[in-house]
């Protein structure tokens, strides 16, 4: 099965974190949150995937590269100019000739993709939607359906007035390629505030699915704190690299554990990093690989991206820290901290 994989967006709400690296490739317990779609998507079977590419293009492709680690054959499309969601599936019209997926490679899921296919199908849907229901509703589109879940009204990035349910929009689909007829070529087209309300007004079988798996926006820097924490409580399914020494302890290859560390789990810590003496890494704290910790350091619910190095002396609660930072020596970051420089 085939899938398009929205990659070019430019993560304006994550700032400063993606200043430098494109949203797809923010980590989540030290794998890129595409990594983590990749996953996913190739074990479901879905194994023919377009990325759209906007933003830093070649990181991505340097990550995924042809998509072999995951037993994936992945293409590429260049947007120079961003077209919208809608309008950049257009310029791969050819390529989906059949029912296929599209979806974000910026939000964490453990989406059981073959239950919503198969939900599309039974349905003889159009287009699926994978909706979820939560409480905070402003940053995303909102969904009405009717008692058999048919899609009746959409509202993107609603008021308080103007919210009527409790199931936002994805940005997880399953479309037939008769979609295709209603998306003008070299155009910006919208899925959520174009495409579908004008598929619903039609009249067509538009249906919504009310997905019970995990799923994260990351859209900023709370919701991206929160989606490593459920990683480390096991809220999503997910893959932590590395070897589980002791319960919620993970510790990937060529890591030296001083005998005078003390850790207080869950933490993830990554590939050869080097720690110091007398240090303290406290629970939901992930270290990101190739770093290096100095001494008497103490790390609490704090992200660090690879090849940080943190001097002695240094307190960290509650801060990300991004890709090849210095924390200087002898001083405190503090709840909400967040260090970034261009790698």
């Amino acid at each position: 099965m085939k899938a398009f994989v929205m990659a070019a967006g430019i993560g304006t709400r994550l700032r400063p974190l993606t200043y430098h690296i494109p949203k797809p490739l923010v980590p989540i317990v030290n794998i890129p949150v595409i990594g983590h779609l990749m996953r996913n998507l190739s074990a479901h079977g879905i194994n023919k995937i377009i990325a759209n590419l906007h933003y830093y293009p070649n990181m991505i492709t340097s990550y995924l590269n042809e998509g072999k680690r995951w037993d994936l054959e992945i293409k590429y499309s260049y947007e120079k100019n961003l077209l919208g969601t809608a309008g950049g599936v257009k310029l791969q019209e050819k390529f989906f000739n059949d029912t296929f997926v599209v979806t974000s490679a910026d939000g964490l899921s453990d989406i059981n993709f073959t239950k919503l296919v198969k939900y599309h199908k039974t349905k003889k849907a159009i287009a699926t939607i994978a909706l979820k229901s939560i409480e905070m509703k402003l940053e995303y589109g909102i969904v009405e359906t009717d008692k058999k879940f048919k899609i009746k009204n959409f509202v993107e990035k609603p008021l308080w007035g103007d919210i009527f349910s409790d199931y936002v929009n994805t940005g997880i689909y399953v479309f037939e390629p008769e979609i295709f007829k209603y998306i003008p070529k070299g155009t910006v087209y919208d899925f959520g505030k174009q495409l579908l309300p004008k598929l619903v007004e039609k009249g067509l079988p538009v249906y919504g699915y009310l997905m019970d798996e995990y799923w994260c926006d990351v859209g900023n820097l709370q919701e991206y704190k929160r989606a490593q924490h459920d990683c480390l409580d096991g809220k999503v399914k997910v893959v932590i690299n590395g070897e589980q020494i002791s319960p919620n302890v993970w510790v990937d290859k060529n890591v030296k554990i001083p005998k005078s560390l003390k850790i207080d789990p869950p933490i993830v810590i990554g590939r050869e990093v080097k720690i110091g003496k007398k240090c303290c890494i406290g629970n939901y704290s992930v270290i990101g690989s190739m770093s290096e910790i100095g001494n008497s350091v103490k790390i609490n619910d704090s992200i660090l991206w690879p090849k940080v190095k943190v001097k002695s002396k240094v307190n960290l609660n509650s801060c990300v820290i991004g890709y090849s930072a210095v924390v200087s020596e002898s001083i405190t970051m503090f709840e909400g901290a967040v260090l970034n420089i261009k790698a």
